[in-house]
């Protein structure tokens, strides 16, 4: 009887416990027992392969090996390839500088003219640059031009460096960034020597035989002396040594800016009775906005051709870059209140773009003082050059021959006087620049080399730019008539003005007519 209580009593705990336990799991939302009995049975059977598709991914998720991140090497080409695009963007902004200072050094009748030249010279760059400019300079060859690599066709297996590299442009193999970034870069730098030119032959140029030389400049002209330095050719075997440009692009735009000076004639009224006649520019504000942006455009133009992102070398060109600059304005400044009795502000101006000219060569080679004293120096020589082709009778209404002409030779000799030699920097190893300048203890034997690279592509720019002006000069001829110079090139060239609605020059002293303008009249004009 007891036992029949007893096993009665259990039963009645179990029921009761069993249904606790049901109370209990009903509480947790991801369990609830009603709720799916609640659901149909085809809902019910979808239960079990839901919970094997989780436990599935489970493991996967467990079993799946991690990706692997990139690599040291891709991270530095990365970096690398970085910095050349933001240098070359730098270098591109120079347009910008070139078109503001030119403009505002040129008279307000001229302003959409030289607007005009500076926007599509760039344009035009790109399209030459990229179809023949790049592979004769760059491109496998022979030591006098590239024959290979036009339209950036051909092999290459960038950004492979060194003897791994396999393709046409093995000039370059040095430099660990794709073909794309290389040529970005180099193309920025073409169409900066052709703009050179503009300035030069600005306010009485017809603006077509302005575009067809460009497009000759920098298609072929520039390319075969580049090749010569940058593209292994015979002057890169010979020793010479320019590391941003100071004769490869500067040198080369002064010495066609002035055969095209010179062939073109001095725009009219600017010499007569053998006196020099002022005809200053119009906007002095956008003249010296000019020459900031491309103080600015210089720290990816010097800085950028070490194309690699190399802390020391960038930090050290950027000094040596900005300090030659800074010399360079306060030489200019010192000589011009000496020589001309005024701190005149179109040769501080230039007094800045010739230290900037002058150290783009050494700017890799040479020390922080040295920087100093080549930017002086060249602030010094750019406004007696000025001075000196206006006593030739060569008009360059910007200065840009004295600038970019005979700073860049400057600049270049600097290179055999006080490049320190190998083995003071990280970066300037034997075989990777000049030997020890003459104030390095070096000799001569580097500006010597110096020299005859100066000497050589002198030569070759000269006679070829001298070919193309004179074939345009017979056949389209290459200066607009008197009566569209007297106008102003905006109207008779382009139809239209800078300035619409402001009161216009009428004499070549700036003067409106019949306010008591010091100058030549109107007739003489």
């Amino acid at each position: 009887m007891y036992k029949q209580k007893s096993k009665t009593k259990n039963r009645r705990l179990s029921a009761r416990n069993y249904a606790r336990s049901i109370q209990s799991n009903s509480k947790f939302p991801g369990f609830n027992l009603a709720a799916i009995k609640g659901l149909s049975p085809s809902w019910q059977a979808c239960l079990p392969l839901a919970c094997l598709i989780v436990l599935g991914w489970g493991y996967v998720a467990v079993a799946q090996t991690p990706e692997a991140g990139p690599t040291t090497a891709e991270l530095q080409v990365a970096l690398d390839t970085l910095w050349v695009a933001i240098a070359a963007f730098l270098v591109f902004f120079m347009n910008a500088g070139f078109g503001m200072l030119e403009t505002g050094f040129c008279r307000q009748k001229n302003a959409v003219n030289v607007l005009s030249k500076n926007l599509i010279v760039f344009a035009l760059a790109s399209i030459a640059f990229w179809a023949i400019g790049f592979g004769i300079m760059f491109g496998d060859g022979n030591d006098f031009l590239g024959t290979s690599g036009f339209f950036l066709g051909g092999a290459d297996n960038s950004p492979v460096t060194g003897d791994a590299y396999q393709g046409v442009f093995s000039s370059l193999n040095w430099a660990g960034v794709p073909l794309a970034a290389k040529f970005l870069f180099q193309l920025a730098f073409a169409g900066t020597a052709a703009t050179i030119v503009s300035g030069a032959v600005a306010e009485r140029i017809k603006f077509v035989d302005f575009l067809i030389f460009s497009l000759l400049l920098v298609g072929i002209a520039y390319p075969i002396t580049g090749h010569w330095i940058w593209g292994g050719g015979w002057l890169s075997e010979y020793g010479f040594w320019d590391f941003a440009g100071s004769t490869v692009v500067h040198s080369v735009g002064g010495w066609a800016a002035l055969m095209g000076a010179a062939f073109l004639g001095p725009r009219i009224g600017k010499y007569q009775d053998r006196q020099v006649v002022a005809l200053p520019g119009h906007n002095m504000s956008i003249a010296t906005l000019g020459c900031l942006i491309l103080w600015l455009g210089w720290f990816g133009f010097n800085p950028g051709s070490t194309m690699a992102a190399d802390a020391n070398a960038i930090a050290h060109i950027a000094v040596t870059t900005n300090m030659a600059a800074a010399a360079g304005a306060i030489g200019a400044t010192g000589t011009a209140w000496i020589y001309l009795g005024k701190p005149d502000l179109s040769m501080i101006i230039n007094g800045v773009l010739a230290g900037l000219v002058a150290i783009t060569a050494p700017c890799a080679f040479v020390s922080i003082p040295s920087s100093l004293l080549i930017g002086f120096i060249g602030g010094v020589i750019v406004v007696f050059s000025v001075t000196l082709f206006d006593k030739i009778r060569i008009d360059d209404p910007v200065g840009a021959t004295s600038v970019h002409l005979v700073c860049g030779i400057w600049g270049t000799l600097a290179v055999g006087l006080w490049s320190v030699g190998p083995g003071i920097y990280t970066w300037y190893g034997e075989g990777d620049g000049p030997t020890a300048g003459l104030f390095a203890g070096g000799g001569l034997g580097q500006l010597l080399i110096q020299l005859v690279g100066v000497l050589a592509v002198g030569g070759m720019t000269v006679l070829l730019s001298s070919i193309f002006w004179l074939i345009l000069k017979a056949t389209l001829g290459i200066r607009v008539t008197r009566e569209e110079e007297l106008e102003g090139l905006d109207i008779g060239e382009h139809g239209m003005e800078a300035y619409n609605g402001f009161l216009k020059e009428t004499s070549p002293g700036g003067f409106p007519e019949g306010h008591g303008s010091p100058g030549i009249t109107h007739d003489k004009y």
